[in-house]
């Protein structure tokens, strides 16, 4: 039976509990006192809007797909598009600045995706920013302003379109659409990226609350090459208000064959559509997006962290595309916008059980890039389909030539068909395996038949490579290497026999022959020279999860207490939820909770508390940690499992003072709900 089911469990005697706190929905920032400021993101998956410390203002613009080479390692960049969401105020002909203004503070709604910014002008005006990347348009935003009037002022809002550096052939241009019951003021700019392949172009138009023929003069302004706007000017008597709104959309010619006409329509949609509509739409889908959440009853602040991820995650992503995930998602230029195993092994799987659907765009990500995975396979010397450690727009190789992780880290091929596997355990749809899934992972399977050095019995060696710690290069016989070798090739073995197809039955002979080494006291060996030195990040312990090809508690226990005090603290964060997850399952929930914590809490920044890659990092967001730490919420507290028999749930305890953990919306194959102690 398959529906969506709510799962809970119990860790306490449930007597008179009121209500979590809204604020659990909230993050929010008083930029008076603010040192340091690391902005927070609002995207809907296509676009994403970067906040900035200064009033009315947005500090990138990032629009997925979109690569080129510029500036950057050789390699191919996402693109830094143009800042078409910029605002400012003048007030009685003076231009507002941060110097002008007091009780500026920045308000993030998760539930309905909503920046709020806002600040007063002192003796003149209260001003309240709503910025929005709509949910349901997926290349445009939403600002809506709010000027409260406390004495006689005129006021003169503009909207600006600035061009960064990297664009080339930059036009703007202004145009109206006039028609009897309305008038639609387009400001638009067209630029080439900095190879000249790719057309990118922005519009955007400002809705007005009077009727037609009240609408004020809208002024256009051509400062420079780089930046235009369009301005108007209103009287507002003390003690009034006036909300006006500002659509923008921003394409490119990796989405449309023609950017410049289809940002001018989606901007004049959006603008007929009014703010109103447009709003409700945007609230109304994200409503849908959280029927799947999960609350923590008993800790607030760990409820609202919880959801600060998945609000992240669900921003970078949308269903219905073949476009993946960075580990910064859409919140800047970091690692280049390009895809590694971040996405399948960190940020995949909360999405899988949560939002199935957006998973499946992950998926078919890879999928069209095969083609591309194939040739990377064949330059190489193998068989099958060899992903690239780093992928953007068209599948091959984008890792940077200094790195060796683009040669050598291969356990990438292995995540992306563990990833296609999980999704159909999940769903169970027939069709996709058939179409999708198989043709994924037949590749796969042949590319590590292809990879192994046939030694002899038990000794089919994988050599050569870099593993999860990427510390050790050029190594041998790599823990997780292997076991997610072996995974994968029984994998496509399953899937060919869900299907009625003969399986190769190679793949399953040199599965049973890679060999997972162990030291002397039966730990498992990180690699064939591993002596014990400190590592960037679980490896070994992702043989217990997620792969779970080490189910026995002793070994698990034994890999655990060799390889966490070897862990060090400039890691990534996803390492030490690895380590949580496990605890948890394990039924040690204090030790779990402990580390849940260090997963992340350290690699906050302010003011929200966005995540750095690491502690003390200064590179957020890092959607993979996201990943990490909702993995051990989902897969370690709230004992959800994989497998053949769809999402399942085992008996798991809680941390002592949480006396409720619910997860929302699951997608479940098996009508089973279980409740921990």
């Amino acid at each position: 039976m398959t529906g969506k089911l709510t799962i809970i469990v119990f860790s306490a005697i449930l007597i008179g509990l009121q209500a979590q706190p809204d604020d659990t929905w909230r993050v929010s920032a008083n930029l008076q006192s603010v040192q340091s400021y690391f902005g927070v993101t609002v995207a809907n998956g296509m676009i994403g809007l970067v906040s900035s410390p200064e009033p009315m203002k947005v500090k990138d613009v990032v629009l997925n797909g979109v690569y080129d080479y510029y500036q950057r390692g050789r390699v191919s960049n996402i693109l830094k598009s143009f800042n078409h969401v910029n605002l400012a105020l003048e007030v009685d002909g003076k231009r507002i600045g941060l110097g002008d203004i007091t009780g500026f503070r920045q308000e993030l709604d998760m539930r309905k995706a909503i920046l709020t910014s806002t600040f007063t002008i002192p003796g003149k005006a209260r001003i309240t920013h709503q910025l929005m990347a709509l949910r349901h348009l997926p290349f445009t935003a939403l600002t809506i302003v709010t000027v409260y009037a406390e004495q006689n002022i005129r006021i003169t809002p503009l909207s600006i379109i600035e061009a960064p550096d990297h664009l080339a052939d930059v036009r703007n241009l202004y145009s109206e659409i006039d028609r009897p019951h309305v008038l639609i003021p387009l400001l638009t700019s067209v630029g080439k990226s900095p190879s000249g392949k790719l057309t990118v172009a922005a519009s955007a138009s400002f809705i007005f609350p009077e009727p037609h023929g009240q609408q004020p003069k809208i002024i256009h302004e051509d400062w420079d090459y780089n930046m235009h706007l369009a301005k108007f000017t209103r009287n507002l008597d003390a003690g009034s208000n006036y909300t006006f709104a500002v659509v923008a959309t921003a394409v490119s010619s990796a989405h449309y064959n023609d950017p410049h006409n289809e940002a001018e329509r989606l901007t004049i949609f959006a603008a007929l559509e009014g703010k109103d509509r447009l709003l409700q739409q945007h609230v109304s889908e994200w409503e849908k997006l959280w029927k799947s959440d999960i609350v923590i009853v008993g800790d607030d602040r760990v409820q609202r962290d919880v959801r600060f991820a998945l609000y992240h995650l669900y921003s970078f992503a949308r269903e219905g595309t073949a476009y993946s995930l960075s580990p910064m998602g859409l919140s800047g230029l970091g690692y280049n916008g390009h895809v590694f195993w971040d996405t399948e092994l960190w940020m995949y799987p909360p999405l899988l059980v949560l939002q199935p659907r957006i998973a499946r765009s992950l998926l078919e990500y890879r999928y069209q890039r095969l083609e591309a995975a194939r040739q990377n396979a064949f330059a190489h010397g193998y068989r099958g389909a060899m992903f690239p450690w780093e992928s953007s727009a068209d599948g091959s190789e984008d890792t940077p030539v200094w790195a060796l992780t683009g040669p050598f880290q291969h356990h990438i091929t292995g995540c992306v068909g563990w990833a296609f596997w999980k999704y159909y355990q999940v769903t169970r749809d027939k069709q996709w395996l058939r179409d999708r899934g198989y043709p994924v992972l037949k590749e796969v399977a042949d590319f590590w038949a292809s990879r192994v050095e046939r030694k002899g019995p038990g000794r089919y060696e994988i050599n050569n490579v870099i593993g999860a710690n990427e510390w050790q290069e050029n190594i041998d016989n790599n823990a997780f290497t292997n076991g997610m070798a072996i995974t994968v090739l029984r994998y496509a073995s399953q899937a060919a026999r869900e299907l009625g197809i003969p399986p190769d039955p190679d793949w399953e002979h040199v599965a049973a022959n890679i060999p997972i080494l162990k030291f002397d006291d039966g730990t498992t060996r990180e690699n064939a020279t591993y002596k014990g030195e400190e590592i960037k990040q679980a490896d070994v312990n992702l043989l217990a999860f997620p792969l779970e090809l080490i189910s026995n508690r002793e070994q698990i226990e034994k890999d655990l207490r060799y390889y966490e005090p070897r862990m060090s603290p400039q890691g990534p964060a996803m390492g030490f939820s690895v380590l949580a997850t496990l605890y948890a399952r394990l039924g040690q929930a204090g030790k779990a909770y402990e580390l849940f914590l260090k997963s992340y809490r350290p690699n906050e920044v302010p003011p929200f508390g966005v995540l750095a890659e690491t502690a003390g990092g200064t590179n957020p967001y890092f959607a993979t940690g996201a990943g990490g730490m909702l993995q051990a919420v989902l897969f370690g507290f709230g004992g959800l499992r994989i497998s053949d028999s769809g999402v399942s749930q085992q008996p798991i305890g809680l941390p002592s003072h949480w006396k409720k953990l619910e997860i929302t919306g699951i997608n479940l194959n098996t009508n089973i709900q279980r409740k921990g102690k």
